[in-house]
């Protein structure tokens, strides 16, 4: 077994103890394999380990990892499932449009609007989470939660998108309860919108750090990266 293997059982561990924890039923916490600044090798080797999703932020990037790994699944019936959790430009919509399963981090109903008028006609919708910022942090993307239900409406209604959920990442913090009080805080939004009649079913929230508050509090795709893959070196801008 890799080095890359034994990672991310390790990852899968922890999550099965969370959910365990949670009285929640095994399985019902998605891994999002989190693969940017990584080759295509390290993917595949982490493939061949059983992880099917992966989560890119850099585009150029993330298309050619996309190609080289088109054939790379275990069996003829399995396909690899491709997130992309990078902020969005409006100049990259269309190739994240083709290309991609998920999108994490929609945040403007602009955005939204372009992929979905860019979304080829042959493929299934795009799944679609909006990014909210929790934490009210001004260096970080995403709608504020005051913005957060006008926009789902809006995305909900578009055609060849399917509105999933929301993805946080909240102000880092090293108290749990801290931890889980601000995903309580997405948690709510989230019932809010399922009350108000949105047919929501995800919540992409919590990393390495703090995958276990996550997942008490009702997370059901989590983000880890380097806890499976190592340490990182991060492109130049130029590259990204």
């Amino acid at each position: 077994m890799s080095r890359i293997a034994r990672n991310l059982q390790a990852v899968i561990d922890n999550i099965v103890a969370s959910e365990h924890e949670a009285g929640r039923a095994a399985g019902s916490v998605q891994l999002l394999a989190v693969s940017k600044t990584f080759g295509a090798e390290c993917v595949l080797e982490a493939v061949q380990g059983g992880q099917l999703a992966f989560g890119e932020n850099y585009l150029q990037e993330g298309l050619d990892k996309i190609r080289a790994l088109s054939s790379a699944t275990p069996t003829p019936d399995q396909a690899l499932e491709w997130h992309f959790i990078g902020p969005i430009q409006s100049n990259k919509t269309r190739p994240i449009a083709e290309n991609f399963d998920w999108v994490h981090t929609v945040e403007r109903e602009k955005i939204a609007q372009r992929l979905s008028d860019q979304r080829p006609d042959g493929l299934p919708p795009l799944n679609i989470c909006l990014q909210v910022n929790i934490s009210g942090e001004a260096s970080k993307s995403g709608a504020t939660p005051e913005e957060i239900g006008a926009l789902a409406h809006a995305v909900a209604g578009l055609p060849r998108l399917r509105l999933r959920g929301l993805m946080a990442i909240p102000e880092p913090e090293d108290d749990f309860d801290k931890q889980r009080a601000a995903f309580a805080r997405v948690r709510t939004l989230y019932d809010t919108l399922r009350a108000q009649g949105l047919a929501l079913d995800t919540l992409s929230m919590g990393m390495s750090g703090d995958m276990r508050a996550a997942i008490l509090e009702g997370a059901t795709i989590v983000r880890v990266g380097s806890a499976i893959f190592g340490a990182r070196t991060y492109p130049s801008k130029e590259s990204q």
